[in-house]
């Protein structure tokens, strides 16, 4: 099997596809490479297309009124850039940065029409996506509204994507925790004292500089939801 047809086979909204028609979608894919640092895209630009990663990490950010860099989210392997302006028609005013060398896979936004016109429930899976994606901001609005930076501290964890390791689900923070600490509004030293309190409080254990496992998983559900 080749790249571009493992970047659509991973990538949930096309998971209720069968492999046959998995690969009838990977014909109309494109795999791009961005290096660590390259702009994948930028404000004003007509980006017409659909990003699903493969691999990496890919900030995507907006300049607020003020000029400072808002970073809205960043985005990882399977998950997928560019669905909401194809929904709505909307060109996107946002920057995606890569955070490392990236592997993506590009869909034209007419290919993607065709491609929903094929297979319908693609539509659906979309929509899910964005529906889970509002549900994971909301709960952060709600703890950033709290003034509770423990709170919002962890929001983020629980919706960083994890994996399982030896019983845990274990989260890589992915950026810096200064870029993190402006995503959260708060500063670099006060994300680190909160991490520490979450860790001592038995919710959380940090291993290393970016690795984060969740003991706690509804304990920490709790911290986050504002009172």
């Amino acid at each position: 099997m080749s790249e571009r047809d493992l970047c659509v086979t991973r990538v949930p909204i096309f998971q209720g596809l069968t492999l046959q028609e998995q690969l009838r979608v990977a014909d109309f894919a494109r795999p791009i490479l961005a290096a660590k640092g390259e702009i994948v895209y930028g404000p004003g630009q007509p980006v017409s297309r659909l990003l699903v990663m493969h691999s990496g990490q890919v900030k995507i950010s907006h300049e607020s009124a003020n000029g400072q860099e808002q970073i809205l989210r960043t985005v990882t392997d399977g998950d997928v850039v560019g669905e909401r302006a194809f929904l709505t028609g909307h060109r996107s005013n946002d920057l995606a940065v890569a955070l490392e060398d990236s592997r993506m896979c590009v869909f034209d936004h007419s290919d993607l029409a065709a491609l929903l016109r094929e297979y319908p429930d693609i539509s659906q899976r979309m929509l899910r996506t964005l529906s889970d994606r509002l549900s994971s901001v909301e709960r952060l609005l709600a703890a950033i509204t709290s003034s509770d930076v423990t709170a919002r501290v962890a929001a983020y964890l629980l919706d960083l994507p994890g994996s399982m390791r030896e019983g845990t689900v274990t989260v890589t923070l992915p950026m810096a925790k200064q870029e993190i600490a402006a995503y959260l509004g708060t500063t670099p030293e006060t994300l680190s004292r909160r991490l520490a309190a979450l860790s001592a409080s038995g919710l959380i254990e940090l291993d290393g500089r970016r690795n984060v496992r969740i003991l706690d998983i509804d304990g920490l559900e709790r911290v986050a939801t504002p009172r």
